[in-house]
């Protein structure tokens, strides 16, 4: 089952069952040759390691930050570990990363198979019961990335379960991208620690995978990719443009949702170095009807763009200053670390790549709104964090002109926006925290008022637990997010969407002609009475809500979960509602209880609840309306 509070304990034993069917910086900043502004300095905060270097010193330098990340969930250290094209470890002497916290582990080649790990790159459980192994499980293991290389799995000198899969055992805000993977199984769990052994994700894109354990994995968005084989489902797994992917006719049983190509996609930016040495970044191109790995015949389809067109920003850079790039036609590379922002970044050019590594955070300062995008196409904005501060900011990240909410965001130029359907701007891994390390507070996390946008991962996340120093029952007045993504542009496309915990609708889609492929949404848990928890006359607020003016909509693959664990007697009437017009479908949808609360109905007063006599059982309706 999912989290409870700070812990995230689970008291199911179901999943259990399922899972058996050149130069080299080590330390200082890391450079980069530039052809025609001598050295980049990424900061040093990246590593850059070469294929030259022996193993035991990489290995004793990842070992030490992971040492130092494995259990610092809420702090403020940030890094990138990234491999010069070349192959690392070998059959007698293999290369083991385990991966933390704000970790960034990624090649530097072109293509994933020019950086070969022979060895493993892992995440294990983390146990939390008073440092025992009563309590072990992955639902607190977020914010770290893996991409752009090959692991050939090699267990030398491993005995036992741990020689028996490559252990990926994650939750939200984990991404795998450009990942080519071989030699034995990749497991999504970690079955080799002790219990409950509880997985909460997740997403991999881009990406060829031999047979893939799912195991205790709640729910999981696997898009562009070639699989061996997928073993086990829990609630909800969905695959989008997936060679290999599993049968989804017979639902929920197993609860799979399969899209024979993905409708809109577009590969996330990535960091590499060319034949001449030389750093540079590749801007995919947005595909329509995709399927299957993007690096099957070479490079992927796109652009490329020399590092001495980004403004490469320290934490210690002023927004002032970073504006001021931007506005001189600069892309902007974030590199590790917490920047405070008091004031917008703003994107206005389009085509403009920002990009972040290693977890770089925009922390919101006086109420600012940290990033602010422009109505113009092609914007790219990815591997960016960005956290509500101590005054309530009107949103955190704004995709195009606000046009008002009283008219759903549709104003008089609603339509005639400049965009473009084949060049839509897109955030790729960008996640969204109010609360968690400090006190947040933000009236909306994401908003999104242009058309032609494309989200390809994100969490949005009002904390359920953190370091701020309350406790749940004080956190719904102090930690304040009234909704985490309100969609108001035409023609928006959300591959992988996870929104968790606001205080009012955690999604509103306002806007025609939207697609989610995948959508993975908890209520708050910290409503302190019914009373707190009213949308006018109606019991509580639905986790996906669509727009009452909204005429075409698609929802593939979507679940609401309930646990009121501060007053277990509160209700909300349906985890979704849309209007009742045939052009808003919703496949595959289900509602679930975590042992407190109650969603009465799935959707529009269908579906029965999901209450305390069904703990972990989904209430699943396979299309809506009915046939």
């Amino acid at each position: 089952m999912r989290r409870r509070s700070g812990r995230r304990r689970l008291g199911l034993a179901f999943a259990l069952g399922l899972v058996l069917t050149s130069t080299v910086m080590t330390t200082g900043p890391a450079t980069a040759a530039s052809p025609d502004s001598g050295t980049r300095d990424f900061g040093a905060n990246v590593t850059i390691f070469d294929p030259s270097m022996p193993v035991g010193e990489i290995q004793a330098t990842l070992d030490a930050v992971h040492a130092t990340q494995v259990d610092n969930e809420m702090g403020t250290k940030r890094y990138a570990y990234l491999f010069k094209p070349g192959t690392y470890g070998t059959a007698e002497n293999p290369l083991r990363i385990k991966v933390g916290y704000y970790i960034e582990i990624a090649g530097l080649g072109a293509s994933p198979t020019d950086v070969v790990i022979n060895g493993k790159v892992e995440v294990y459980n983390r146990c939390l019961e008073n440092g025992g192994t009563s309590n072990c499980l992955a639902l607190v293991n977020f914010w770290r990335t893996l991409s752009n290389l090959s692991i050939n799995v090699n267990v030398a000198g491993e005995s036992g379960c741990r020689a028996s899969a490559n252990f990926w055992a994650v939750s939200q805000a984990v991404s795998m991208r450009r990942l080519n993977v071989s030699g034995a199984t990749l497991s999504l769990m970690d079955y080799c620690t002790a219990g409950p052994q509880y997985a909460s994700g997740g997403f991999i894109a881009d990406s060829k995978l031999p047979s893939v354990t799912n195991g205790s994995q709640q729910q999981w968005l696997i898009r562009n990719s070639e699989v061996a084989g997928w073993s086990n489902g829990v609630w909800n797994q969905v695959f989008s443009g997936v060679a290999g992917a599993p049968d989804d006719a017979a639902f929920p049983d197993p609860p799979y949702t399969t899209l024979d190509t993905t409708p809109v996609s577009r590969e996330k930016p990535y960091l590499f170095v060319d034949g001449r040495g030389m750093y540079n970044v590749r801007v995919p191109a947005a595909q329509k009807n995709s399927r299957g790995i993007s690096w099957a015949g070479g490079m992927t389809p796109g652009r490329t763009l020399r590092i001495a067109d980004f403004f490469v920003a320290k934490p210690s850079d002023s927004v002032k200053v970073i504006n001021s790039q931007l506005a001189r036609g600069k892309h902007l590379l974030l590199t590790p670390g917490v920047y405070d922002i008091a004031r917008s970044i703003e994107v206005r050019r389009p085509d403009t790549v920002v990009l972040g590594l290693g977890h770089a955070t925009l922390t919101a300062v006086d109420g600012s709104t940290p990033l602010d995008v422009a109505d113009v196409p092609g914007v790219v904005i990815a591997g960016v964090t960005v956290d509500a501060g101590l005054k309530k900011s009107p949103v955190l990240l704004r995709v195009g002109k606000n046009h008002g909410k009283e008219d759903h965001g549709r104003g008089d130029d609603h339509g005639r926006r400049p965009s473009r359907a084949d060049n839509p701007t897109t955030l790729s891994d960008v996640y969204f925290r109010v609360g968690g390390p400090h006190v947040g507070k933000t009236d909306i996390a994401l908003e999104v008022n242009s058309d032609n946008v494309l989200i390809d991962h994100t969490w949005v996340w009002r904390a359920d637990h953190g370091a701020e120093g309350f406790t749940d029952t004080q956190r719904w007045n102090t930690n304040i997010g009234r909704n985490g993504a309100v969609i108001n542009g035409d023609h928006v496309t959300a591959t992988g969407l996870f929104v968790e915990h606001f205080q009012r609708y955690n999604t509103v889609w306002n806007g025609d002609d939207g697609t989610t492929i995948l959508y993975q949404n908890e209520l708050p848990y910290d409503p302190p009475t019914q009373a707190d928890w009213m949308n006018g006359g109606v019991e509580g607020w639905a986790g996906y809500k669509v727009g009452d003016r909204v005429k075409t909509h698609t929802l593939y693959g979507g679940g609401v979960y309930v646990f009121n664990q501060n007053n277990p007697a509160i209700h909300t009437e349906n985890g979704f509602e849309v209007p009742e017009t045939p052009g808003v479908r919703l496949h595959h949808i289900m509602t679930v209880n975590l042992s407190a609360g109650t969603i009465d109905h799935v959707v529009n007063g269908v579906g029965g609840p999901a209450d305390t006599t069904r703990i972990g059982a989904p209430v699943y309706i396979t299309e809506y309306p009915a046939p």
